[in-house]
């Protein structure tokens, strides 16, 4: 039976804010940006069968080739040089058929966070004394913070200037590196590359098992929220939305260890014994071995360089 406050219907104009209408509470948009980064996740995972250039290499080769790269990129101390590699990685990424813009932006949206807020300090004569470019304060003699003696002025050194790009730079151009991997290797075929060169098997098994239970949370999540909202007749106030999701998180919690006992078993009773078995069998080629060839070439020069046995 209906209760009759369920029938009352309300026919006067909606008193609603215009201005607040179609605003969004804080878990749905968590829960749109979640969905926004596994849309993002699938699209991905359709570069990596296009036929592009690195997509057509052995991923264990491409594995390697750029472990070593960025080794070679961790000692290296010219900024021309790293202009030159990351300018390579972009003609890599447009020979694999990904788009170059949305190669920039995959890599420098999160860049500045690890980097800009650890090279800026680098600027400072504070930190890096050096040669003087721009006086950025006047202390005057005697300047401290408690024991902490100050200089007389601060300025950005030429020597702190060329340290945070060296550093920026290196940061972008092995991220970039790391990312061109992602971009053209299935993520099944990864997994089973790290098998082959030896990785142990626990590390790829959790790896493995880490990135199906990302899609597995976010379907729970996504329920659980979709459940809430069916049964929801009117809107609560942040407080009791933040309330609602700590209760939430111990229920999601428990929900996912029954999860995982539930897909181990599931898996263990199809044969699964920790090892990452595809259709597809790994043959190198005359091109993986010109594109191992290639990054090993680079590589060594580019340590041969950081050591001052080649000068340029």
């Amino acid at each position: 039976m209906i209760p009759e406050w369920m029938r009352d219907v309300d026919s006067s104009p909606c008193r609603c804010d215009a201005a607040t209408a179609g605003k969004k509470s804080f878990v749905q948009k968590t829960l749109d940006t979640i969905f926004a980064f596994l849309q993002e996740t699938f699209d991905t995972e359709k570069l990596s069968h296009k036929n592009g250039l690195l997509q057509s290499l052995d991923p264990r080769v491409k594995m390697i080739s750029i472990l070593t790269l960025i080794f070679a990129l961790s000692v290296t101390r010219d900024a021309r040089i790293l202009a030159a590699v990351y300018i390579l990685e972009m003609l890599l990424c447009a020979a694999s058929l990904i788009g170059v813009g949305f190669f920039i932006k995959r890599v420098w949206l999160f860049i500045p966070l690890f980097t800009l807020v650890i090279s800026i300090p680098m600027l400072f004569n504070v930190f890096l004394p050096g040669d003087p470019l721009f006086q950025v304060a006047y202390l005057g003699e005697n300047a401290s913070i408690g024991p902490i003696m100050l200089p007389e002025s601060i300025y950005i050194t030429a020597q702190g200037t060329n340290a945070a790009l060296v550093f920026t730079l290196r940061v972008v151009v092995s991220v970039s590196a790391v990312v061109l991997l992602f971009l053209t290797t299935p993520q099944a075929t990864l997994f089973k590359s790290l098998r082959s060169i030896g990785v142990p098997k626990l590390y790829v098994l959790t790896l493995e098992m880490a990135y199906r239970y990302i899609f597995l949370l976010t379907d729970l999540i996504r329920e659980v929220y979709i459940a809430k909202r069916a049964r929801t007749i009117r809107s609560r106030s942040m407080r009791e939305e933040q309330k609602w999701v700590g209760g939430r998180i111990g229920y999601i919690l428990i929900r996912s260890l029954a999860i995982s006992e539930k897909v181990h078993m599931a898996m263990v009773s199809r044969g699964f014994d920790g090892d990452v078995r595809i259709m597809q069998d790994f043959r190198l080629k005359a091109a993986d071995y010109l594109f191992a060839l290639s990054a090993f070439s680079i590589s060594v020069i580019l340590v041969l360089i950081s050591q001052n046995i080649i000068r340029i």
